[in-house]
């Protein structure tokens, strides 16, 4: 994460319509995806982590990309650049996506919702101008890319999100996780969708800019609700075991590299009704099929010592050779021991085997263990 910027800096950075919201609630805030985003607030990222881990944490996620795609064969064109079934998907279901290049590398992750007349989609904020360049420039002839720039993006995440959600809106609790509905909330109109980053239940709620500090103020009303900032969301979707684009994955990077071939369904596998049509398929398919092995896969990391282990230290085996890279890594508020994801060869990447982490020089002993780290807790009804 970013130091806190000089105001040259911050007179470039973009804000979001909670912006105010954040000072007057003594956020510190950093640059973030070219926003001015809340790092934390006074009470601190172990805090505010375990908190939505307990309770119910409200996050700002409008930086995010907010996009509609709308026509007859918008389902059809979005699939031609995912190996993602979106043609199936029924009206009010949302469904994880990987948008590909021709390498089969991962241009963005995403969430999309297929709705009564278009399918809406979530990018990343530090991705969102490209991914809507990308998406426009190869089917934007097959049905309309409208971006939503005027929207806010709240993440409502925690055990107790639908018991404060149900005060403002007793019909939205009704959902099940990774599905979506129109809901007014505290006279806001919005579009809820049962999901997150966290690992924890909760809810993403898409509305109008103008009407999001109402919004906010009215869920931070309740008891169980208190602010969260990027410090804690980024440890509790490690402890998720949940991928961080530009950190985890990336363009040189593809899906069965990555551990998220469970996002590739059987329709667009090899033998599928409507297998492959996606950019890299030839080499995703090989990989998935065991046809080309691979080099290098992500594999979940904890430390046997109580030190630190960040993103970008080498990994070694035993003999002293550079195996591999942390991708993410902290401090677990929940484990309190050091966790990590990064990227190793197959032999290296059976659960229990030992690696190195060297950070500042020396080894830190870490054991290859299954993700999620802590267990989810997405309500299924």
């Amino acid at each position: 994460m970013a130091a806190t910027p000089d105001s040259a800096e911050t007179s470039a950075l973009r804000t979001t319509p909670l912006h105010a919201l954040h000072l007057e609630l003594g956020a510190r805030m950093v640059p973030f995806a070219g926003y001015s985003m809340p790092v934390q607030y006074p009470a601190g990222l172990l805090a505010e982590h375990k908190h939505t881990r307990s309770a119910a944490g409200l996050f700002d996620v409008s930086h995010m990309g907010q996009l509609r795609l709308v026509g007859a064969d918008a389902a059809a064109a979005f699939e031609s650049l995912m190996p993602v079934d979106v043609m199936d998907l029924p009206a009010g279901r949302q469904r994880y996506g990987l948008l590909l290049n021709e390498a089969g590398g991962i241009i963005d992750d995403l969430m999309f919702v297929r709705r009564a007349g278009d399918i809406f989609v979530v990018v990343n904020g530090a991705c969102k101008e490209g991914d809507i360049a990308h998406i426009q420039a190869r089917i934007g002839q097959r049905c309309e890319v409208q971006p939503l720039p005027e929207r806010a993006l709240l993440a409502l995440q925690g055990p107790q999100a639908a018991v404060a959600l149900a005060r403002l809106a007793p019909e939205v609790p009704k959902l099940v996780f990774m599905t979506g509905m129109d809901a007014r909330i505290a006279g806001c109109d919005c579009f809820v969708t049962r999901s997150g980053y966290t690992g924890e239940d909760g809810f993403e709620i898409s509305l109008p800019a103008a009407q999001a500090e109402t919004l906010a103020r009215a869920l931070l009303a309740q008891p169980e609700v208190k602010p969260i900032g990027l410090g804690a969301r980024n440890s509790l979707r490690l402890e998720a075991g949940l991928c961080l684009y530009g950190n985890d994955i990336d363009t040189h990077t593809t899906p069965v590299e990555a551990g998220l071939q469970w996002a590739i369904q059987k329709v667009r596998r090899t033998g599928g009704a409507r297998a492959g049509g996606f950019p890299g398929a030839e080499r995703v398919l090989a990989q998935l099929d065991g046809r080309v092995p691979l080099t290098r896969q992500r594999v979940g990391l904890v430390a046997t010592e109580r030190v630190p282990v960040r993103e970008h230290a080498p990994l070694e085996n035993m003999d002293g050779q550079t195996i591999g890279e942390v991708t993410s890594g902290l401090l677990s508020p929940t484990l309190n021991q050091p966790i990590a994801m990064g990227y190793v060869p197959p032999d290296y990447a059976a659960l229990g085997t030992e690696v190195f982490a060297m950070v500042r020089g020396k080894p830190v002993p870490m054991r290859v263990s299954p993700m999620p780290f802590v267990p989810t807790r997405y309500y299924r009804g």
